[in-house]
């Protein structure tokens, strides 16, 4: 069994200021983002300039935050937001939403699309290679606040977690980190250094993302306000990645046949 680091998830105290270690993942995440996609902006008729990347990841930025807190307040404690409505402010101890963030950011994109008269996947397949990186760090933060553990095991990398019990779980959060961040970003950075079609990038994103979550969701616990939806293995956060792995799939076929079609 490993032992649990006991991070102090507040990295910084600055009289009543506190800036936590998991709010510090998203502003490294935004600006590594930021940093990529500048170095594919200055490739050769890339068509992006600085000041559009710099206003991409902004609005990005604001759809993850906002769709994420609100995608999980709706998602995984709809009773909480109903009792308590200022719940969704405090963002600070945590509490974000993938699948929220990921229809917050589809909003972005389709304003900024709209701002510069880009095509909506034009924009989508430049960003999601960086999507993986804030995907991995948010990990790494869950993991620093000592929450969404995984289920009890006796695997020799097992830890106990504060609050979890007296047993040891799967550091889920970390293999989480590996497969839909180092993994997934390794692989659509690889991808996407070539021109593809139209939706391919993005639709490979979905396929991928989708299928780390549900195999990373049988090893975490799932939330105890909703616990497992059917057959005792099954969870939301797996509900919620089947229709991306179908929409991903399908938007991979229509790029391979647009493809097919320039060729």
């Amino acid at each position: 069994m490993l032992t649990y680091p006991h991070i102090d998830p507040i990295l910084l105290a600055i009289g009543p200021l506190k800036i936590r270690w998991y709010g510090m993942m998203y502003v490294i995440g935004f600006i590594a983002a930021w940093f990529l996609a500048m170095v594919r902006a200055k490739k050769p008729n890339s068509g992006w300039t600085a000041e559009q990347v710099s206003d991409l990841i902004f609005y990005s930025a604001i759809g993850v935050v906002v769709g994420g807190r609100l995608g999980y307040m709706l998602f995984y404690n709809w009773p909480i937001l109903i009792t308590d409505p200022v719940s969704l402010l405090r963002i600070w101890y945590g509490g974000m939403a993938f699948h929220g963030g990921l229809i917050g950011v589809l909003i972005a994109f389709g304003y900024f699309a709209k701002k510069t008269q880009k095509t909506f996947f034009t924009v989508a397949d430049f960003l999601t290679p960086m999507v993986p990186i804030g995907l991995g760090l948010g990990r790494i933060g869950n993991f620093i606040n000592g929450e969404l553990w995984g289920r009890i095991t006796s695997v020799p990398w097992g830890m106990v977690f504060p609050n979890a019990g007296p047993f040891p779980r799967h550091p889920s959060q970390l293999y989480e980190f590996f497969l839909e961040g180092v993994v997934l970003f390794t692989i659509l950075w690889w991808y996407s250094s070539k021109p593809r079609a139209p939706m391919a990038v993005s639709g490979l994103f979905l396929v991928l993302y989708g299928c780390f979550r549900i195999f990373c969701e049988l090893f975490r616990q799932p939330d105890v306000q909703i616990g497992f939806l059917a057959f005792d293995w099954l969870t939301e956060g797996q509900l919620l990645s089947v229709p991306m792995i179908i929409a991903g799939a399908i938007m991979l076929i229509l790029s391979r046949r647009h493809a097919k079609q320039l060729v």
